[in-house]
């Protein structure tokens, strides 16, 4: 293979990594991305962004949803599974669900840099001035951003950690025929949302522009499927999806932030996204995070003027921990007590004012950050 150069090299082409390479867009910074998906690629993810996404990326929203799904949310149904559910209105919308093949190749198409799809991450040198990736791609500094499996997270965290702060996870999505529209009781303005009764992983439904995304992720669960079908015939015997219309299943993880310590920066190296584990230890929401680290690391990039050493690259660090607050000393099993978790689940989660203001509105909406303010 021919060789090639560049100064940053981007290893993952989601909105971490796009959101990284576009903040570097007038930075005079060659940027490469590679992934070794084509795009538009699936990937794992209910798929909704809050306005504070739309605002950090620019989004014009009117010309996004011309040919990409982006259906407003203003209503929520949350509940245990097996149990009552809560409806919740708000006055405005709170959110958009999105398809993420669609939001995923925008965002890379749209970042400016070049990039090498197709390529699988295969081997990776120290060099004197950087690194060689490939045997033949020379680079100053490299981002992860490949999400929980990405290959330079395991090199710069090559130990085995513990399974209790990753979030194992399945779903469909597909498009609904019209017949089978009749018989879905989702409502598109309204997603649904079930958690399991001790508190420990929680399942959705989401109907999208005629998209139907259905999943469910559990911390550290190594029987899934076996939760998978129990959450499939409670929708079935509440009339919410009958099981029959449901899709084939595709896997997926994603690592909590804040239930462990993880190195997220070193000589001419740092992480971003999923590969660092930033995902909400509440809700697993993992594309604002990312979207904020990546662009967080493009700021600390373009300070660095070309010196890329561990010194020079601790300040993104110092923003990670800023912004989602510090690791623990030594790993903990939950972010919440076990006892706390069945309290919220027999009391708390039903009552209309934990769910509006906690539960949605500061868990997966997280309506109390402030904007990201940028370098």
């Amino acid at each position: 293979m021919q060789s090639e150069s560049c100064d940053v090299l981007i290893v993952g082409g989601g909105p971490g990594g796009s959101s990284c390479a576009w903040g570097l867009q007038d930075s005079g910074l060659d940027v490469l991305i590679l992934d070794q998906a084509t795009f538009p690629r699936d990937k794992v993810c209910a798929g909704w962004i809050t306005p504070a996404v739309t605002d950090l990326l620019n989004l014009d929203l009117s010309d996004y949803q011309k040919s990409h799904v982006l259906q407003p949310i203003t209503r929520f149904r949350t509940g245990i599974i097996g149990g009552a559910a809560v409806q919740t209105e708000f006055t405005q919308t709170v959110s958009y669900g999105i398809r993420r093949c669609e939001f995923d190749e925008y965002l890379l198409s749209r970042c400016g840099a070049r990039t090498r799809l197709g390529e699988k991450f295969q081997s990776l040198e120290r060099t004197e001035n950087g690194w060689l990736v490939n045997g033949s791609l020379q680079a100053k500094v490299i981002v992860g951003a490949g999400g929980h499996f990405c290959p330079v997270a395991r090199w710069l965290n090559p130990e085995k950690r513990s399974e209790h702060s990753v979030v194992l996870a399945q779903e469909t999505e597909f498009q609904l025929t019209p017949e089978q529209l009749k018989v879905c009781r989702v409502q598109p303005e309204r997603p649904e949302l079930y958690f399991s009764p001790d508190l420990r992983g929680y399942a959705w439904c989401f109907l999208k522009d005629g998209y139907l995304n259905v999943g469910i992720g559990r911390e550290g669960e190594k029987q899934l499927s076996a939760a998978r079908d129990e959450f499939i015939q409670f929708l079935d015997l509440e009339g919410r999806v009958p099981r029959g219309i449901l899709g084939k299943f595709k896997g997926h993880a994603y690592r909590l932030y804040g239930l462990e310590k993880r190195s997220v920066v070193d000589d001419r190296i740092l992480l971003i996204g999923d590969a660092a584990g930033l995902a909400s230890p509440q809700s697993g929401e993992g594309i604002r995070p990312a979207v904020e680290s990546g662009l967080m690391a493009a700021d600390v990039l373009q300070q660095c003027q070309s010196s890329y050493h561990i010194q020079h690259l601790q300040n993104y660090e110092q923003k990670i921990l800023d912004r989602f607050g510090p690791w623990p000393d030594k790993p903990v099993d939950s972010i919440l007590p076990a006892r706390i978790r069945q309290f919220l689940g027999r009391h708390l989660m039903s009552t209309h004012w934990f769910t509006r203001n906690v539960l949605l509105g500061r868990w997966f909406l997280q309506q109390h950050l402030p904007p990201l303010v940028r370098s």
